[in-house]
């Protein structure tokens, strides 16, 4: 019986995980872009929670998230 390599060792070029190179350069080059652009500051005040209300939501989900996490 023929079993599949371990994904590790897949040769599959459409295949991209955790450690893939060309992602995390891709990722890279959109990150700079976004720097060389200037728009931070626009886009934190377009991220900013909009209400009390929705800064509360979004800091509770914030502590959920926390409380999952490795320590």
């Amino acid at each position: 019986m023929h079993q599949q390599p371990p994904s590790s060792q897949r040769k599959d070029p459409k295949l991209q995980g955790e450690g893939d190179y060309r992602a995390a350069r891709r990722h890279r080059a959109s990150v700079e872009g976004f720097l060389d652009s200037g728009r931070q500051e626009s886009a934190a005040r377009e991220a900013a929670p909009k209400s009390k209300a929705e800064a509360r939501e979004l800091k509770h989900a914030e502590e959920v998230g926390r409380s999952h996490a490795r320590k």
